[in-house]
């Protein structure tokens, strides 16, 4: 009778302590809960970039379709999203109020260079996956880091295959550039060196602009006295707006070409007043009335659930940058923690939800961790819709 009461104490007490390891287990995930997944994005909601904050709220459209949709493998997702003004200092702030006090599993998306590059290394420290950083800079990729995974086609690519549409299909031979003095301009310049480097030929004319430059007489006229049949601008959308209306104004009209970063069309003609009609634009993601599937569904359920919000590439980029997320989460399956996310991600070969075909891999070179590796050309007509000029283009090395 004592081995029975002795078998069943010792038998009830390993229970015990199997069930509090298993509970304590299942906690230590950051994030991650039975029923819930606790994710983050910063974007400027204010401010000089505050176009590009649409971003931000694109994803939380996302994160709310799917969880009327039931959530992935039992659990819902709860976003919290926070404004920098695209303001590093306040970026670097929330990516620390993202771990110490609200504890999420991950972050997604988050629009700026200088603001995510105050987070990177911090949020990799604390193994914070993060997915889809709304940038095509190298330093997502370089060197390697374990929890990030870029969606951005690199600027640097896409600016060599955009000035290579400019020269040969459209035969412009006299190209300016006008860019944001930082990371991302610079690297928006380096494919467009890299590419006329190729045909023994120079810029006419490069002019920067500081994100806090307010008058751009003076770059308008060095633009101008350029002679330059075309120009390739790397800017927010204040810029963008602010050098239209000065070149207009000193009678100056060459063919304007730009990233992806600005081709929310409808907006840019309403920033504009009508000056982006005619720009060529490089596209990562369908045009806003795509009949896609996805896109047919995506607006049905926006309709639904945010009408308040504009239907427009840059709103619609948030579900671009998160989609992916959101299939590495379903891929690995009940136990989520970082590394089975990852193990997940690195699954991904030509995935593609409404935005570019997205191949990851086992990190051996960089571009294991480069996901979006193509865009597609368009040009702005009078009413500000597109006509799209190409399929998708693969625009690596």
């Amino acid at each position: 009778m004592v081995k029975k009461s002795l078998f069943f104490t010792s038998g009830f007490f390993f229970l015990t302590i199997w069930l509090m390891v298993s509970m304590t287990s299942s906690q230590t995930v950051r994030g991650v809960t039975d029923t819930e997944v606790l994710i983050g994005q910063w974007g400027p909601q204010t401010g000089p970039a505050a176009p590009w904050g649409a971003v931000a709220r694109g994803t939380d459209l996302l994160v709310r379709i799917i969880n009327e949709e039931g959530g992935i493998h039992g659990r819902k997702f709860k976003y919290f999203l926070r404004d920098d003004s695209y303001m590093p200092a306040k970026t670097k702030a929330i990516a620390k109020e993202f771990v110490e006090q609200i504890g999420v599993f991950a972050v997604v998306g988050g629009v700026g260079v200088a603001c995510g590059m105050t987070a990177r290394d911090y949020l990799m420290e604390n193994k914070v996956p993060w997915c889809g950083p709304v940038t095509g800079v190298y330093e997502w990729i370089t060197p390697i880091q374990k929890y990030l995974f870029a969606i951005y086609p690199l600027y640097d690519d896409e600016a060599f295959n955009l000035t290579g549409y400019l020269y040969e299909k459209l035969g412009y031979k006299k190209i300016a550039m006008f860019y944001q003095n930082d990371d991302y301009g610079k690297q928006g310049v380096m494919g467009v060196e890299r590419y006329l480097l190729k045909k023994n030929i120079k810029l006419v004319e490069k002019v920067s602009a500081e994100v806090t430059d307010r008058d751009l007489s003076t770059h308008a006229l060095k633009l101008k006295n350029s002679g330059a049949e075309a120009v390739i601008m790397w800017t927010m959308p204040t810029h963008a707006a602010l050098i239209l209306a000065e070149t207009a104004k000193i009678g100056y009209k060459p063919q304007w070409a730009t990233s992806n970063t600005l081709s929310d069309s409808a907006l840019m003609m309403q920033i504009t007043k009508g000056l982006w009609a005619g720009m060529i634009n490089s596209f990562f993601g369908e045009l806003p009335d795509s009949k896609h599937p996805l896109m047919v569904k995506y607006r049905e359920w926006h309709k639904k659930l945010a009408p308040q919000e504009r239907w427009g590439v840059f709103y619609y980029a948030g579900i671009i940058f998160a989609e992916p997320f959101f299939e590495g989460v379903r891929r690995a399956g009940r136990n989520l923690t970082p590394e089975t996310w990852v193990k997940a991600m690195e699954t991904l070969k030509n995935w593609q939800g409404i935005g570019p075909p997205i191949t990851y891999g086992p990190p051996k070179t960089p571009m294991d961790r480069q996901g979006g590796k193509h865009v597609f050309y368009g040009k702005v007509r009078a009413d500000g819709s597109v006509e799209r000029l190409t399929d998708w283009i693969q625009i690596t090395k």
